[in-house]
């Protein structure tokens, strides 16, 4: 019975012209026998999630719903068990006297809905939700309600042993940790935030760029959820007066993740901020980056220089360290020898040599990199120019044969060389050696599962116009599951490359100011970053409420 439902959503797939007959039938002969066609398909990236969800819609007439649109009652989370909800990928909405809802990403499955039906005594009706909607929803009701609710009893006895709660693996403090956690990378959260307030602890996840409260915790349980956190990052529990910084390995839901510690003294308690590093998904590939071809190709050529040096700009949080590491991975090769000094080391590389900075003990940057030359480098990349010491030991490095990659805290390419030149660089020295600065930002990426098109409105019109691009319709995302309901999903870079000519170097020594450099760059083909954001609102991957949120008009 199986097979004819698969081969009936094949057809289905193949008549929507979704699928062609021949991935069809390449797909029902490769695939592994235990596998459902729909999940195969997505697997190999020839539907979307989405799209499987419509078919099934379509096919078996039951209903697509979105789960974050529903609150679910605690009682239902008691009647349903965790462990039918994990294996069988469902979850339980509401109850209507004798009639059960679920949401499945199988419905299907015909034998978990009928040991549901002898579990809860109920009638079924089923209702289809994606995979990532359902894992999301049994994490927070079941395993992060759960373990807060374990943690709030056993916080009850006076006597209780405070170092067994926050050491012990099974203790339910842990687990509601590892919980909060495991739903942050759920989520797909670049950050976790705990918070402290004057009555509460708030739970805060950054999803793309953007902060979201997930949950407040009760003030007695503030201190020992801190002590856990700085446990897991070897941190000292008993100093609470001053900052620390510690880093954590792990692995969740089978995948790598890298976890950056930082505590902040406040006056409700320490504030901790996880910044969560997923190994899997670390961007190597300079093509995955978002570059559009021109500022790709002017990208490589800068980094095919034999020395000087190549800036990247851009504030906190913009993508600064994923394109150093992707040059550098661009670059790795076992005929050069690439040395780095970085605060902190955010991925390791294979056959480069990093170095952490450790201002505790004397080694900044500008000791670092006096270090670094004398082990004979070809290539360095310096985290961050901070200092007037740092930044001309870097210039010096690169006019003596290295090519140097480093970052700076700018808004714009233009304005990187104001900012070398008031912190000391001499201009002849700067104009010798900068090959080129590159300013980015990161902007929001419309969901695929919910992308609709509309029409540019006024105000959109005149400003492509004014750029002189070309648009007829604007993609948006209306918000979905896969989204969580934002109708935005993942991150892309918006970039503005300034590659240094005679001409640019002229301006530098004689200190003409940015605004004639600006000049001159627009007269040969330079795009800024609002340019380039425009450029991806035409091609469909951002809006242009999201370019205008990191760019502004110069």
């Amino acid at each position: 019975m199986k097979s004819g439902i698969r081969k009936r959503l094949g057809d289905l797939l193949v008549d929507q012209k979704v699928i062609n007959m021949e991935q069809l039938n390449d797909a029902l002969t490769h695939k592994n026998p235990n596998d459902k066609l729909g999940d195969y398909l997505i697997e190999k990236q020839l539907i979307t999630e989405q799209q499987l969800i419509e078919m099934l819609e379509v096919q078996l007439g039951i209903p697509h719903i979105h789960l974050n649109q529903y609150s679910i009652d605690p009682e239902l989370i008691q009647l349903v068990p965790k462990e039918l909800a994990k294996r069988a990928n469902l979850m339980p909405v509401h109850r209507d006297s004798n009639k059960l809802m679920i949401a499945m990403a199988d419905p299907m499955d015909y034998f978990a809905i009928e040991e549901l039906r002898m579990v809860t005594g109920c009638q079924i009706v089923t209702s289809i939700a994606s995979k990532d909607d359902i894992y999301r929803t049994i994490t927070k009701y079941y395993d992060l309600q759960e373990s807060m609710e374990e943690a709030l009893d056993d916080l009850i006895p006076a006597e209780l042993d405070e170092e067994a709660q926050i050491t012990d693996e099974d203790s339910p403090i842990v687990r509601l940790v590892n919980q909060i956690i495991a739903n942050g990378v759920a989520q797909r959260a670049s950050d976790i935030h705990f918070d402290p307030q004057d009555s509460e602890l708030v739970i805060r996840y950054r999803v793309d760029g953007i902060m979201m409260e997930e949950r407040t915790l009760p003030k007695n349980m503030q201190s020992i959820i801190i002590a856990r956190v700085k446990i897991m990052g070897n941190l000292n529990i008993t100093e609470k007066r001053l900052p620390q910084d510690g880093r954590i390995k792990s692995i969740v839901n089978f995948r790598h993740i890298d976890i950056r510690l930082s505590t902040l003294p406040t006056i409700y308690g320490e504030k901790i901020v996880m910044r969560i590093l997923d190994l899997s998904n670390s961007l190597n590939d300079l093509d995955q980056l978002g570059f559009s071809e021109d500022n790709l190709h002017k990208f490589q050529k800068m980094l095919e220089q034999p020395n000087g040096i190549i800036l990247i700009t851009g504030p906190t949080g913009s993508g600064k360290s994923s394109t150093l590491y992707a040059g550098l991975n661009h670059l790795n090769d076992e005929k050069v020898n690439i040395i780095t000094v970085e605060d902190p080391v955010e991925y390791q590389l294979a056959g480069v040599n990093q170095i952490q900075v450790r201002e505790d003990v004397g080694l900044t940057f500008a000791t670092g990199l006096r270090s670094i030359l004398r082990q004979d480098p070809d290539i360095i990349m310096i985290g961050e120019i901070r200092d007037t010491e740092t930044a001309q030991i870097a210039i010096r490095s690169s006019l003596t044969g290295h090519l140097v990659l480093s970052t700076l805290h700018t808004n714009s390419a233009i304005e990187s060389i104001s900012r070398l030149t008031d912190m000391g660089v001499e201009t002849f020295l700067l104009s010798s050696s900068l090959i080129g600065v590159m300013a980015q930002r990161l902007v929001r990426r419309v969901c695929k599962d919910c992308s609709q098109q509309r029409e540019p409105l006024a105000h959109e019109m005149k400003l492509f116009t004014q750029y002189g691009i070309s648009i007829t319709s604007i993609t948006t995302g209306i918000g979905c599951p896969s989204c969580n309901g934002t109708g935005y999903r993942g991150r892309l870079a918006i970039h503005e490359i300034l590659a240094i000519d005679d001409q640019i170097k002229e301006y530098i020594v004689n200190r003409d100011n940015s605004s004639v450099i600006r000049a001159y760059a627009r007269r040969i083909g330079f795009k800024t970053l609002l340019e380039d954001g425009l450029q991806k609102v035409a091609a469909g991957l951002t809006s242009t409420q999201e370019v205008l949120r990191v760019a502004t008009s110069e």
